[in-house]
């Protein structure tokens, strides 16, 4: 098949964890040709959508480990898989990319499906299933995010649309920042803030449950440093191994044949101790981590499905 990925600079990505990276790899191993473009190269040209870009050759030799050929464009609906694989920020240059990659799913399979990537970006999603997700309020409003802090006293506060743990903010009974946190927000942004009853469970780990076409494939433990909240890998979290629990497999049951109705085929969702907290559609990672605690082919459990979907 012919492969497109939309994603952020090759060059820069750590080929030991990077998921872009072991996805094309993979296709590359299956005989699949690639072809690699920014998003700032996607374009609507007179009914067609373009890309410029290069195609692309892939190698496990960290700072050789992608070659390209010269620049050229390319209408995208001669692919057959174009993947969205750019990390967020969720703001309207990704909302827009995803108008305009929606116009070639009669023709190419976008993976994962735009449309929904668009309606169910990661904390949003989540929403649908209240009784999975920690107490949880979204607004803008200052006094109703007072009100919850005040009903449930120790809570995370963090951006709606952020990533990889920035602006996330443990604040805890006798904490009095609040209200300048409020300011800095609002005072760059338009958008509304999600509030979170903090849940101590995350000191044993934030688990990311990896899942393929809907179905639970494995998850890793990312165990927050000494000191700080946030279990982010980005920022110094530590992966672990770890199992499914229970609890773990009643969550993806539950969300699972919603994301394979959705098109949604490579998710990750993260839980804390009982609690679904997000469901990551954009950009999720994980799989490299996961591959080498299980010795499992993610990866190609992830191209099967998609060559299902296309055959």
């Amino acid at each position: 098949m012919k492969i497109a990925f939309q994603m952020d600079p090759i060059g820069a990505v750590n080929i030991n964890a990077d998921s872009s990276f072991r996805i094309s790899e993979e296709a590359q191993a299956r005989g699949h040709t690639l072809f690699y473009y920014l998003p700032d190269n996607l374009a609507f040209q007179e009914g067609r959508i373009t890309a410029k870009g290069h195609d692309l050759t892939v190698q496990r030799v960290q700072g050789d480990h992608a070659t390209l050929g010269p620049l050229r464009e390319v209408d995208l609906a001669d692919f057959d898989v174009v993947w969205l694989r750019q990390d967020p920020p969720f703001d309207m240059h990704y909302i827009t990319s995803t108008h305009l990659l929606d116009r070639i799913k009669e023709t190419t399979l976008v993976v994962n499906d735009p449309f929904w990537v668009r309606n169910y970006p990661e904390k949003l999603m989540c929403l649908d299933f209240p009784d999975l997700i920690p107490p949880t309020t979204i607004a803008r409003d200052l006094d109703t995010i007072k009100a919850f802090k005040a009903k449930h006293g120790d809570v995370i506060l963090k951006p709606l649309y952020g990533n990889g743990g920035a602006g996330v903010f443990r604040l805890d009974e006798n904490d009095r920042n609040l209200g300048s946190l409020y300011e800095l927000f609002t005072g760059f942004s338009r958008e509304p803030l999600i509030v979170q009853k903090f849940l101590p469970a995350v000191s044993k780990g934030d688990k990311r449950v990896i899942l393929v076409d809907g179905e639970a494939v494995g998850a890793i433990n990312r165990v927050p440093a000494a000191g700080e909240t946030r279990s982010n890998m980005h920022v110094g979290g530590r992966p672990e191994k770890v199992g499914l629990t229970d609890r773990d497999l009643e969550i993806c049951a539950a969300i699972g044949p919603v994301l394979k109705e959705k098109g949604q085929i490579f998710v990750g969702i993260d839980v804390i101790g009982d609690y679904l907290t997000e469901i990551n559609v954009t950009s999720p990672t994980g799989i490299q981590e996961l591959e080498r605690f299980d010795g499992t082919n993610i990866a190609a459990k992830i191209w099967e499905a998609i060559e299902a979907r296309r055959a």
